[in-house]
């Protein structure tokens, strides 16, 4: 009954936006991070917490140790999109989905074809010199026979394009994403617990018609959604379609 009843929320708009979190990339064999199996729950053979290697201090002041768990932990170079992935790039092909706005940082979206991605919290695919500003891509971080990787410029510390804590969020980002969420008719939103701010307050600017949940779990934003669908994202969009 939910299925159909997405299917026909789905059919009959064309301006959709998504909006979505780690439960897209487990699905791609991507840990999350508060699951019983996530990144902060299991046992790891690093001497600090994942939340304090993650943030910006962190990075500034035990930057060896920084990377070592950045390259263990945060890359998933082998990871493949999955049919949730190619569901929202298939949307947006047929000129229904405006703009898939995303927590992760894998990539896998762009992998699927989505073209108009907006990454939150920004993408392992893309680092920069720490003085330069110079562009490095992926492989050249994982090729470093460094433990910290250098640029090729000017010998300084490249850093990872990602927001780590203690730092903001791209102001343009999440403008363009209040944008598209307060114009969109309908928002979807997947694979979030919706309890990470900024982000999951996102929600509050839809002025939409329809709200749609998927997530295998319960969300804070349960009862204001019009469709609450408790199951995996990838199964539901692959069936709609």
């Amino acid at each position: 009954m939910c299925n159909d009843e997405l299917k026909h929320i789905i059919e009959n708009s064309n301006n959709i936006v998504f909006f979505g979190g780690a439960g897209v990339s487990t699905e791609s064999s991507i840990p999350d991070f508060r699951s019983e199996s996530g990144l902060y729950k299991t046992k790891n053979n690093f001497s600090y917490a994942p939340e304090i290697m993650l943030s910006h201090s962190f990075f500034i002041n035990h930057t060896e140790d920084f990377f070592d768990f950045y390259r263990a932990k945060m890359i998933y170079k082998e990871a493949k999109p999955n049919p949730a992935h190619y569901a929202l790039a298939e949307l947006e092909r047929k000129g229904k989905l405006k703009a898939v706005i995303t927590q992760n940082i894998d990539g896998l979206h762009q992998m699927a074809g989505s073209k108009k991605v907006l990454e939150l919290h920004g993408s392992i695919h893309r680092n920069y010199c720490t003085n330069c500003n110079k562009f490095f891509d992926l492989e050249y971080i994982l090729d470093s026979k460094s433990i910290i990787p250098k640029c090729d410029m000017c010998g300084e510390t490249i850093k990872p394009d990602v927001v780590l804590y203690e730092e903001g969020l791209n102001t343009d980002i999440i403008n363009e994403s209040v944008r598209f969420i307060s114009n969109a008719d309908v928002l979807i939103v997947g694979g979030t617990s919706l309890v990470v701010y900024p982000a999951a307050g996102l929600i509050d600017y839809f002025k939409g018609k329809k709200l749609i949940l998927i997530n295998k779990a319960s969300t804070p934003y349960d009862r204001r959604a019009d469709l609450v669908i408790n199951d995996s994202i990838g199964k539901i969009l692959k069936g709609v379609l």
